[in-house]
């Protein structure tokens, strides 16, 4: 039983590493990459679908994106979809691909993303620390059924701990890598 909810907590912890990690991929870093595309949605013949359904998208160079639609006709709404969002780049269309040249960072926009970098990241942990409360209040509650002991239950906490500090640990390994990858460029 004990074990259960200490995997449980586990997978929700690494499921909150996820979406920390992919929320970092889409962060704009001063060099071009795919994912930073991730969130723009196109309409597709009335239905809106992910841009890397409806196009590949390349990066021939450091600071490009080129997009390359599978129909024509969608050029005109993957434009739109990308000036409609908040990635900030105006695209360029020549009437078969689109490319998207990503800007210099300049010092006081890498310094507000490695707020939204750090920001992000606390957020992580409040998340892990609630996943470790809920874990704790669940083993608490079989001790007052009667079905574990005291030493049980200081032991499933401990283990609890030590996994919620190993999560803590690569959070801030992935801020800072973040943050270096930011301020490098």
């Amino acid at each position: 039983m004990i074990k259960d909810i200490i995997k449980a907590s586990e997978d929700k912890m690494k499921k909150t590493i996820s979406v920390l990690d992919s929320e970092f991929k889409t962060m704009k870093a001063g060099r071009a990459n795919p994912t930073m595309l991730d969130r723009i949605q196109v309409d597709y013949y009335g239905s809106m679908c992910p841009l890397n359904q409806v196009a590949n998208i390349s990066a021939p160079e450091p600071r490009m994106l080129v997009i390359t639609p599978w129909e024509k006709p969608l050029l005109k709404e993957i434009e739109k979809s990308i000036l409609k969002s908040d990635l900030g780049i105006n695209p360029t269309n020549d009437g078969t691909i689109i490319r998207l040249l990503v800007p210099e960072l300049t010092e006081e926009t890498r310094k507000n993303l490695v707020k939204n970098v750090k920001k992000a990241g606390e957020e992580a942990k409040v998340a892990l620390r609630s996943i470790r409360r809920d874990s704790n209040d669940k083993i608490k509650a079989l001790k007052k059924d009667g079905d574990v002991s005291e030493d049980q239950i200081k032991k499933a906490e401990d283990d609890i701990q030590k996994v919620t500090d190993s999560y803590v640990k690569e959070i801030d390994k992935m801020i800072a890598d973040k943050e270096k990858e930011i301020m490098t460029v």
